[in-house]
């Protein structure tokens, strides 16, 4: 599947749809979809969102899109999902970020329960997200498990910042903006708040991670208001049951007192939380330490609901959009108000929507890696030779001004006594270069993050690789073609795909000698003993695994 245009797409003319092939679609927003794209030149993934024009101005949203728009590209972090490239044509806005194939966190949690030591990873990689964007005067407003993405290794990417907002100390937020069930108790009392929210809905999110549920739940948006005003957090006795410092890190998140909420107060009071102290933050940072969960390469972790609407009930599906499109409508002489103002609407998005090429952003290209080993693009360097970016001076409204600081060009990461991953580059994620993050001190107040707006983002994306032997291949209707080069052999390629352990015949069976074959498992005799699943790693087992024994 894949867009086709009869004129040769020229790559050195501003980015356009045409450049990419579009892929299989992955999920769903409030005005438009995500789906997965390759560049027809250099074979990178990314996630193409694509977001009806007229929809955005039937919702008076234009603004929160080009906020978004100009937010991102100055955000650039490991645990972000970061711009690419920015486009529009005459009915679409496309915005074209990381690819993560390891799905969101609630396509996960509502299928599993997951280990504290799998909680923990995401919930540390998160706060070092929220202390990145809260440097850079961004507070998200949004963050719940539908927003965490993961990529093919395990870690964590905070995505869709459609409702952040850029913030100052001197003058508090006020609005309502983000998902009711995860709204800190300030936002509901009106009286201002700051960047220390997202603190709370990580609270939350860690919550729903260890016990499949939120913590507030109510029949009513009056009734939940009050409830989170109130902040009664209720701890369900479980079997097997939570961890105290477990237990301790969710209720210090989920303080009503703002001023006493962990992350909010300073970066060290989150990570020096018992729960949390055992991680080393700078490793974590570096992606030296490997995940506890990775997400399954065999299966999808999209819901393909998606794909199938694309295909079946747009009515113009996006492949269309690639080809030739008719100009907007003139405004007609006895137009109405409100065709007056979406026409306004309309060339507000034209104007201020602006174009944007992250390999063009900077002097110096960024590298781009192939992060399985295969022939990197020669835009390749060596980590070492990355500029090592500065950092930016802002203050959240707990008092704490960051300090920006001078690091050594020569900085190397330390010596790691944490299982480190053996490759530091998850499938959508090249390397993070050690010169492109400074180090976390130890020292209360000084939380450092280095940025530099104008240094170029590093890429996250990957290129596809082509095996060269047999390979087996996912169709978007979810079925398996398996193709043998002349390199490969079927005798290997079974050898790859017995994954399931069966049991020896038994000699005196009489349908022990039966053929057995892709159907011979419909043979077996009822009750016959199987070998048992090897346990997942950082899985408990599946949903309600940690089973309610009394509500708190």
């Amino acid at each position: 599947m894949g867009n086709s245009s009869g004129k040769p797409v020229v790559f050195t003319d501003e980015v356009n749809l045409n450049h990419f092939r579009l892929l299989r679609v992955v999920g769903k927003g409030a005005f438009g979809k995500v789906r997965i794209v390759e560049r027809k030149d250099t074979g990178l993934t990314f996630a193409l969102k694509y977001i009806r024009k007229d929809e955005v101005v039937r919702s008076e949203s234009v603004r929160n899109i080009i906020r978004e728009r100009r937010m991102l590209e100055h955000l650039n972090h490991p645990f972000l999902c970061n711009l690419r490239y920015s486009f529009q044509d005459i009915e679409y806005l496309y915005i074209v970020v990381d690819l993560m194939n390891g799905g969101d966190l609630r396509f996960h949690i509502s299928r599993k329960t997951f280990t504290e030591d799998a909680v923990r990873f995401w919930i540390a990689e998160l706060g070092c997200a929220l202390r990145y964007i809260h440097k850079q005067g961004v507070v998200h407003r949004d963050v719940k498990p539908d927003n965490v993405l993961l990529d093919s290794e395990g870690h964590v990417h905070l995505a869709d910042f459609n409702v952040a907002s850029d913030f100052t100390p001197a003058k508090p937020l006020t609005s309502k903006s983000g998902t009711l069930a995860y709204l800190a108790p300030e936002v509901y009392e009106g009286k201002g708040y700051s960047c220390e929210v997202d603190w709370w809905s990580l609270g939350v999110l860690f919550y729903e991670c260890i016990y499949n549920k939120r913590p507030f739940e109510a029949r009513s948006h009056e009734e939940l208001s009050q409830k989170i005003q109130k902040a009664e957090v209720p701890y369900p006795v479980t079997s097997p049951p939570v961890s105290m410092p477990c237990l301790h890190a969710i209720s210090s998140l989920l303080e009503k007192d703002r001023r006493k909420r962990i992350g909010a107060i300073s970066f060290e009071s989150f990570t020096d939380n018992p729960f949390f102290r055992p991680l080393d933050f700078e490793a974590l940072e570096y992606k030296e330490i490997e995940p506890v969960f990775t997400p399954s390469s065999d299966k999808t972790n999209f819901d393909a609901t998606y794909d199938l609407e694309e295909l079946l009930l747009e009515e113009a599906p996006l492949e269309a959009r690639a080809r030739r499109q008719k100009p907007r409508e003139a405004l007609k002489e006895d137009a109405t108000e409100q065709e007056i103002r979406a026409e306004e609407l309309h060339k507000m998005i034209e104007t201020l929507f602006e174009p944007f090429n992250y390999t063009t952003v900077a002097a110096e290209r960024a590298p781009v890696v192939n992060p399985e080993g295969g022939t990197p693009t020669s835009t390749e360097t060596p980590s070492s030779e990355w500029p090592r970016p500065k950092s930016s001076s802002r203050a959240c409204d707990d008092g704490h001004q960051l300090v920006p600081t001078t690091t050594n060009p020569g900085h190397q990461p330390r010596n790691i006594t944490q299982s480190r991953s053996t490759t530091q580059s998850p499938n959508g994620s090249p390397p993070i270069p050690t010169a492109n993050l400074a180090p976390v001190t130890s020292e209360p107040g000084q939380n450092q993050v280095s940025f530099d707006p104008s240094a170029e983002p590093v890429s996250y994306s990957r290129p596809i690789n082509r095996q060269r032997g047999s390979t087996r291949s996912t169709s978007m209707g979810g079925g398996v073609q398996v193709v043998l080069n002349e390199t490969g052999s079927w005798s290997e390629m079974a050898n790859q795909s017995s994954a399931m352990i069966t049991p020896k015949p038994d000699v005196t069976d009489p349908n022990a000698q039966k053929p057995t074959g892709m159907l011979g498992f419909l043979s077996r005799k009822k009750g016959r003993d199987r070998s048992p699943k090897a346990k997942e790693k950082g899985v408990l087992g599946k949903e309600g695994a940690r089973v309610v024994i009394s509500q708190g």
